[in-house]
């Protein structure tokens, strides 16, 4: 398994515990990496993710609810309700991860850790989602220069940037 896909997956599940404790994790987040040890270029790439989904995540739930006009984003699946804060956190906020590449990993973690139809209801909703980005959805913007070297987009201006226009 690549590394990015290993940090999404651990991501999720940090997001996963947190949910199910109805929002409190583990106290600090040395806690967590004791309980999950994971290889240092793994939690390189996952922090950012937990921490960006930590810092967005009202704004990502909103999101969440435009798109699923039936459901309560409490009433969506665990797995399902953080596999699309996942995606949705980097299609809006991680503009060095093109939307498509997103998009395909979240299905693929729906499908290994959610139910059934879990692929097939997390694609839909994150299709509609890319159909409002203003970026290229094939694309990642590289931003070596403004991180210092970096393509993690960890340190950017992006991470308070909305690319995506609210209608």
């Amino acid at each position: 398994m690549g590394r990015r896909r290993e940090a999404r997956q651990v991501a999720l599940q940090y997001h996963f515990w947190r949910d199910m404790q109805h929002g409190d994790g583990p106290e600090r987040m040395d806690h967590f990496w004791e309980f999950l040890p994971t290889k240092p270029r793994v939690r390189d790439f996952a922090q950012p993710l937990i921490d960006g989904m930590n810092a967005h995540l009202a704004e990502i739930d909103e999101r969440i609810r435009r798109y699923t006009e039936n459901y309560e984003v409490r009433r969506i699946a665990a797995v399902d309700r953080n596999v699309l804060r996942l995606a949705i956190y980097e299609m809006l906020f991680r503009d060095d991860i093109p939307p498509v590449v997103s998009i395909n990993e979240a299905i693929e973690l729906a499908k290994k850790f959610g139910g059934a139809e879990s692929g097939r209801f997390v694609n839909g909703i994150l299709d509609q989602v890319r159909k409002e980005l203003t970026r290229p959805a094939r694309e990642a913007v590289k931003r070596k220069e403004a991180n210092g070297g970096r393509l993690d987009g960890r340190g950017s201006e992006a991470e308070s940037k909305d690319p995506v226009a609210l209608p």
